[in-house]
Order: C-alpha cells, then structure tokens, then sequence
C-alpha cells in the first residue's frame, strides 16, 4: 500500500481536538486517529449514518477480526496467547485502541492517510496503514487497510467494524438489509467454526461467505440506500442492537487466524478495501 509524503503532513483540516474532517460534496466523514483511527461521523445532507458515542462509529480490526478462540493463535510450531476481553476470548484486534498518527491530508481535502505501529499484546513488529477517502462528488467512501510486517511474518486479518444507524431520524423508517449470501458459518460456543450451512433468518451475529465479494445494501425507506461492497469474501452482520446495525467486511472469518490464516511477508502485505456507495432513491412518480 503505497503512501503519499508522510514527512510533513498538511493539517489545516485536523481540528483542534485531533480529529481529522474530509468533506467532499454534501458529505463529510470525521476520523480520529487518537481513538484507534475511528470513523466518529459519517454525515450525508443534514443526517448522520453512523451511531454516535463511544465505541461506536467505524472502527478498524487488525491484525485480527472477530473472536479469536481462547486468545490462543498458532503461527508455524509457535504458540501465542492473546489477552481476553470478550469472555473467554480475544476480539476484534489492538489497534482499535492505539493512537494513530496522521501520515498525510489531500490538499483537496477529501482523502487522509494514517498509520500505525503493532504494539504489545502483539507478539510481531509491523505497521497497519488506513486510507480514508471520499469520492470526488461526495457520493461514497473508499477505506483502505494495508497490514505489513516489520520482522518474521505473521498470519493477520484486516476489517472494519461500522454501526449503522438504525433510523436516520427518530421518526424515519428502521434501516433494511438487503444480501443474497451463498453460507452462513455454524457458530459453536460463540466462535464461528469452518462449518458452511445455508443462510439463517436474523437476528444475526454471524459470519456470511459471498464468494463473488461482499455485496450488503442498507435502506432507510425512501431516505437512503447504502451499498457496502468489497473484494473479500467475507462479512459479519450484527444487528442484534436496539440503535444500530452493524455490516462488517474482512479480510477472513472470525477465528481465521487458526481456521484460515493469511500470511503477512516482507514482500506480501495484506491489503483489503471496502467501499460504501450512497444514493437517494427515486421517488415514484403519481
């Protein structure tokens, strides 16, 4: 993943507390790279898309996604543990709480990136990189992850954790999802297992597989319609939460860094992007 000049970053655009604001037509998506490069608002018009408050918003999941079972992970003969923070598990990575660094701001004022040093509990040095960009005419947003290894290699995952707002306003219409996933994995004590069985109804907290790539539309009635796309295979869907719904592409399954591990080099990085498209529907005619 290629970076623009890192050295001397042009911050007109960071507000004084850190946080960075991109704005390009009537959208504007605000990152805050202190909270672990979180997208804090994603606004279209005069409604935000994204859940407000803490731990809410985007944010990124590296070097793993979802549940790793017992924080225990195998790399080769080696064996790692992980700290728990979700019962008996490890979930949804490290760098969700690191203070990232602003690495460079368009001068359009549309696109960032920012970067990341793997820290402890991760027993391997490297670097997660995230771009941010807006389309030119305000109407999606391209995220960018790239995960590399400064030593040994590594299996990693990459992804994004969104929760979408439920209702864009307190009397507009409950957000529908709208997928065709070929799988569904079977989950087993709450860790998803390599079990593929035919799609569920909802809720759900479950990892779907779309092996032509990620392809989830959220419509908000006749108010909005977000298409989220990517070129992975897999996607979470949580929406067993009151306020928001969450549709989260990565890189792997839950528990992949044992059950389908991708291997970070020196000379292959993991790189995953995804892509929210939005649109206002046309309203019928009569």
């Amino acid at each position: 993943m290629t970076l623009h000049d890192a050295s001397e970053p042009d911050v007109t655009d960071a507000a004084d507390d850190g946080a960075v604001r991109l704005r390009a037509g009537d959208a504007e998506v605000t990152v805050r790279p202190a909270e672990g490069c979180r997208l804090s608002s994603l606004r279209v018009g005069d409604v935000e898309l994204l859940a407000q408050g803490s731990g809410s918003g985007a944010f990124v999941m590296a070097p793993w996604c979802g549940r790793t079972a017992d924080g225990v992970f195998r790399n080769g003969a080696t064996t790692h543990r992980l700290p728990l923070n979700a019962g008996r598990h490890a979930i949804h990575g490290t760098v969700r709480e690191q203070a990232w660094q602003l690495a460079d701001l368009a001068e359009d004022g549309r696109s960032a990136a920012f970067v990341v040093d793997l820290a402890d509990p991760w027993p391997y040095p490297g670097r997660v990189t995230q771009i941010v960009e807006l389309a030119e005419d305000g109407s999606g947003l391209t995220l960018r992850l790239g995960v590399e290894t400064a030593g040994d290699s590594f299996p990693a995952q990459a992804g994004w954790h969104p929760w979408f707002v439920r209702r864009l306003r307190p009397d507009g219409p409950e957000v529908a999802l709208d997928f065709d996933p070929a799988g569904q994995l079977v989950r087993a004590d709450g860790i998803a297992t390599t079990e593929v069985g035919a799609p569920q109804p909802g809720p759900w907290d479950d990892c779907f597989t779309m092996p032509d790539g990620v392809d989830v539309t959220l419509r908000w009635g006749q108010e909005l319609e977000l298409s989220v796309t990517a070129r992975e295979e897999w996607v979470v869907v949580y929406d067993e939460q009151a306020h928001a719904v969450c549709v989260e592409p990565q890189s792997g399954p839950p528990n992949g860094l044992n059950t389908h591990p991708r291997l970070v080099t020196r000379i292959e990085p993991l790189e995953t992007a995804t892509t929210w498209s939005w649109r206002r529907p046309a309203t019928p005619a009569g």
